[in-house]
């Protein structure tokens, strides 16, 4: 396996502008309007974690949650490590190494680090048709996505693109998913995009299904700009343009709330 070169991303920038725009309006808001505040913001950010009931139902797009009283823990391990990463980005810290990607491993997927305290996986691993690298490739693959994410300025490409090549390294025995989106959250976070979760098992199945194809095209016909990689490109920023929506419509429904019993008041 070789990492995809990051010059090689072809987007068509309109969605992206679509983000920075739904953004601006609501830092706009936060900012200029006495009615609206910044808690307004972080909680609305932290409400975009997957509720419980949504848990059961997508089961394995966050985690194998075979039990309530399973998704009741991995709610409450996705809050804290949510609370991590507001107090790094509040310290002004940024994602981009190993160290941190095992800090996540550990927060998100404490019984799997257990298991395998600060080691990348020590077995093969298969992803429907698709076969991961091998154990040993392991650590030179980490550290080269790494340097090619370096090479992406847009943070939302960056956010994404290094989302779609660690699930494709498959760096741990278990935990994979849940640190991958975690790391990729905490890059859109870093810049004021709300983070982004699978919804339901339907959207779970085409985001595997869409991984699929492009693990297996990359493999088989080489490190080149394909329709499948662009596809999960797509829906990965379809997800973000809901989340930011959805946090510009909260925001602004507090805030208007809020004005209006000030209103009342007087």
């Amino acid at each position: 396996m070789n990492i995809f070169p990051a010059e090689k991303i072809r987007l068509d920038f309109e969605k992206i502008d679509q983000i920075k725009h739904l953004i601006d309006m609501t830092l706009r808001l936060i900012t200029f309007s006495r009615e609206h505040y910044a808690d307004d913001l972080l909680d609305a950010y932290i409400k975009k974690t997957t509720t419980l009931k949504e848990l059961l139902s997508v089961k394995n797009a966050q985690m194998e949650a075979e039990s309530e009283e399973e998704a009741q823990l991995y709610t409450v391990l996705l809050r804290s490590t949510l609370d991590f990463i507001t107090e790094e980005i509040v310290a002004d810290v940024q994602f981009n190494s190993e160290l941190q990607l095992f800090q996540l491993f550990r927060l998100v997927s404490p019984e799997s680090h257990s298991k395998h305290p600060n080691k990348y996986r020590q077995t093969d691993v298969q992803i429907g048709r698709y076969f991961c690298p091998e154990p040993h490739a392991l650590p030179g693959l980490v550290s080269e996505l790494f340097y090619q994410m370096e090479l992406i300025e847009n943070p939302i490409i960056r956010a994404i693109y290094f989302h779609h090549e660690l699930i494709r390294i498959h760096p741990f025995s278990d935990g994979n998913g849940r640190t991958t989106r975690m790391a990729k959250n905490w890059i859109l976070m870093y810049k004021f995009c709300p983070p982004i979760f699978l919804s339901d098992s339907n959207e779970k199945k085409t985001y595997i299904k869409t991984l699929e194809n492009s693990f297996l095209y990359l493999n088989q016909k080489g490190m080149n700009w394909n329709e499948h990689f662009e596809l999960f490109f797509n829906q990965e920023l379809d997800r973000l343009i809901h989340s930011c929506t959805d946090v510009y419509v909260t925001v602004k429904g507090i805030g208007n709330k809020r004005n209006s019993k000030i209103a009342n008041k007087t």
